[in-house]
Protein backbone atom coordinates (compact mmCIF):
# COMPACT_ATOMS: atom_id res chain seq x y z
CA UNK A 1 0.00 0.00 0.00
CA UNK A 2 1.30 3.31 -1.07
CA UNK A 3 2.00 6.20 1.84
CA UNK A 4 0.07 9.52 0.86
CA UNK A 5 2.19 12.65 1.82
CA UNK A 6 1.21 14.76 5.25
CA UNK A 7 2.03 18.13 6.26
CA UNK A 8 2.38 20.03 9.16
CA UNK A 9 2.76 23.67 11.09
CA UNK A 10 4.62 24.39 14.28
CA UNK A 11 5.04 28.10 15.47
CA UNK A 12 8.48 28.05 16.98
CA UNK A 13 10.17 31.16 19.33
CA UNK A 14 14.02 30.49 18.72
CA UNK A 15 16.41 31.76 16.23
CA UNK A 16 16.23 29.90 12.95
CA UNK A 17 20.06 29.23 13.20
CA UNK A 18 19.61 27.19 16.08
CA UNK A 19 16.88 25.43 14.91
CA UNK A 20 18.53 24.18 12.21
CA UNK A 21 21.43 23.03 13.85
CA UNK A 22 18.57 20.84 16.08
CA UNK A 23 17.84 19.66 12.80
CA UNK A 24 20.75 19.19 10.54
CA UNK A 25 22.71 17.39 12.91
CA UNK A 26 23.77 13.87 14.70
CA UNK A 27 23.92 16.15 18.18
CA UNK A 28 21.01 18.14 17.81
CA UNK A 29 18.41 15.59 16.68
CA UNK A 30 19.68 13.71 20.01
CA UNK A 31 18.37 16.02 21.89
CA UNK A 32 14.91 15.39 21.06
CA UNK A 33 14.40 13.11 17.98
CA UNK A 34 15.66 9.91 18.91
CA UNK A 35 17.82 8.71 21.72
CA UNK A 36 20.65 8.25 20.15
CA UNK A 37 21.58 9.54 16.32
CA UNK A 38 25.29 8.69 14.89
CA UNK A 39 26.17 10.12 11.71
CA UNK A 40 28.23 8.90 9.10
CA UNK A 41 28.14 10.80 5.62
CA UNK A 42 25.06 11.42 4.67
CA UNK A 43 23.49 8.26 6.52
CA UNK A 44 22.21 9.21 9.74
CA UNK A 45 21.37 5.94 12.20
CA UNK A 46 18.57 6.65 14.66
CA UNK A 47 18.37 4.24 17.45
CA UNK A 48 15.36 4.19 20.53
CA UNK A 49 15.48 3.04 23.76
CA UNK A 50 18.67 0.86 22.95
CA UNK A 51 16.99 -0.80 20.09
CA UNK A 52 18.84 -1.39 16.33
CA UNK A 53 19.74 1.90 14.73
CA UNK A 54 16.99 2.72 11.60
CA UNK A 55 19.09 4.26 8.86
CA UNK A 56 18.04 7.51 7.58
CA UNK A 57 19.72 9.37 4.24
CA UNK A 58 20.08 12.65 3.75
CA UNK A 59 18.68 13.32 0.57
CA UNK A 60 18.37 16.93 0.62
CA UNK A 61 19.66 20.50 2.57
CA UNK A 62 19.74 24.15 2.74
CA UNK A 63 21.43 25.41 5.56
CA UNK A 64 19.13 27.08 7.72
CA UNK A 65 16.68 26.44 5.83
CA UNK A 66 15.24 22.55 5.55
CA UNK A 67 16.91 18.80 5.71
CA UNK A 68 15.22 15.98 3.77
CA UNK A 69 15.98 12.17 4.63
CA UNK A 70 14.51 9.14 3.34
CA UNK A 71 14.24 5.96 5.47
CA UNK A 72 15.98 3.07 4.13
CA UNK A 73 12.71 1.22 4.47
CA UNK A 74 11.79 3.85 1.94
CA UNK A 75 14.54 3.69 -0.79
CA UNK A 76 13.37 3.72 -4.40
CA UNK A 77 10.04 5.10 -3.43
CA UNK A 78 9.60 8.83 -3.32
CA UNK A 79 8.43 8.88 0.50
CA UNK A 80 10.82 11.24 2.81
CA UNK A 81 10.48 13.29 5.63
CA UNK A 82 11.53 17.13 5.88
CA UNK A 83 11.78 19.40 8.26
CA UNK A 84 11.68 23.27 6.85
CA UNK A 85 12.10 26.55 8.86
CA UNK A 86 9.32 29.09 7.53
CA UNK A 87 9.71 32.70 8.44
CA UNK A 88 6.82 35.46 8.00
CA UNK A 89 8.03 37.75 5.43
CA UNK A 90 5.59 40.36 7.58
CA UNK A 91 5.53 39.47 11.20
CA UNK A 92 8.84 37.38 11.11
CA UNK A 93 7.42 34.38 13.11
CA UNK A 94 9.12 31.26 12.41
CA UNK A 95 7.51 28.20 11.95
CA UNK A 96 8.61 24.62 11.46
CA UNK A 97 7.35 22.68 8.91
CA UNK A 98 7.14 19.22 8.64
CA UNK A 99 6.35 16.64 5.40
CA UNK A 100 6.15 13.32 6.06
CA UNK A 101 4.27 10.08 4.51
CA UNK A 102 2.08 7.69 6.27
CA UNK A 103 -0.35 4.57 5.37
CA UNK A 104 -3.77 5.28 5.04
CA UNK A 105 -5.56 5.14 8.61
CA UNK A 106 -2.40 7.01 10.19
CA UNK A 107 -2.95 10.22 10.08
CA UNK A 108 -3.70 10.86 13.54
CA UNK A 109 -1.13 8.92 15.13
CA UNK A 110 1.59 10.23 12.96
CA UNK A 111 0.23 13.90 13.41
CA UNK A 112 0.89 12.81 17.23
CA UNK A 113 3.98 11.42 16.87
CA UNK A 114 5.42 14.48 15.54
CA UNK A 115 3.21 16.99 17.97
CA UNK A 116 5.35 15.19 21.14
CA UNK A 117 8.65 15.30 18.47
CA UNK A 118 8.41 19.00 18.26
CA UNK A 119 7.20 19.49 22.63
CA UNK A 120 10.80 17.75 23.57
CA UNK A 121 12.44 20.02 20.63
CA UNK A 122 10.41 23.22 22.19
CA UNK A 123 11.39 22.08 25.58
CA UNK A 124 15.50 21.40 24.67
CA UNK A 125 15.42 25.48 23.44
CA UNK A 126 13.69 26.43 26.16
CA UNK A 127 10.48 27.66 23.93
CA UNK A 128 7.84 25.57 25.47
Amino acid sequence: MAKHKVHYEFPMHCLSEILYEYLATAEGLSEWFADEVVEKGDDFYFSWGGGPAEKATLIRYKPEGFVRFRWEEDEGTKNFFEMTIVIDDITEDLSLNITDFCDEGDEEENAMYWENLIENLRIKLGAA
